[in-house]
């Protein structure tokens, strides 16, 4: 069984910077990509960007290319979402999420989900 657990959400200003922390347990060979969704208050969940384990590829929405970054440290178990540059639509609560299919930005394709962390952007 796979396990998620996110921490590092909080409250930061415009233009600031959070890190995004994943530990992951229970992997099995399926597990081939790490993602990251955001879902807003009155909004559907939506996809951020995504890691392939073995080899660190990457996938980003267009709308966080260039402020956000993902990234994963194979010995800790740890995916990372690296965000600077936030603006107050960034708000919204972060899932990790896992998969067996790459590349996918889909959110019916990941079978395990994390309990979210919250991003508040806000002056």
């Amino acid at each position: 069984q796979v396990q998620l657990v996110e921490s590092g959400g909080g409250l930061v200003q415009p233009g600031g910077s959070l890190r995004l922390s994943c530990v992951v347990s229970g992997f099995t060979f399926s597990t081939r990509t790490m993602g990251w969704f955001r879902q807003a208050p009155g909004k559907e969940r939506e996809f951020v960007a995504a890691i392939r384990w073995n080899d660190g590829n990457t996938d980003y929405v267009d709308f966080v290319k260039g402020r956000f970054t993902i990234s994963r440290d194979n010995a800790k178990n740890t995916v990372y979402l690296q965000m600077n540059s936030l603006k107050p639509e960034d708000t919204a609560v972060y899932y990790c999420a896992a998969s067996r299919y790459w590349p996918s930005s889909r959110d019916r394709d990941y079978g395990y989900w994390g309990q979210g962390t919250q991003v508040t952007v806000s002056s």
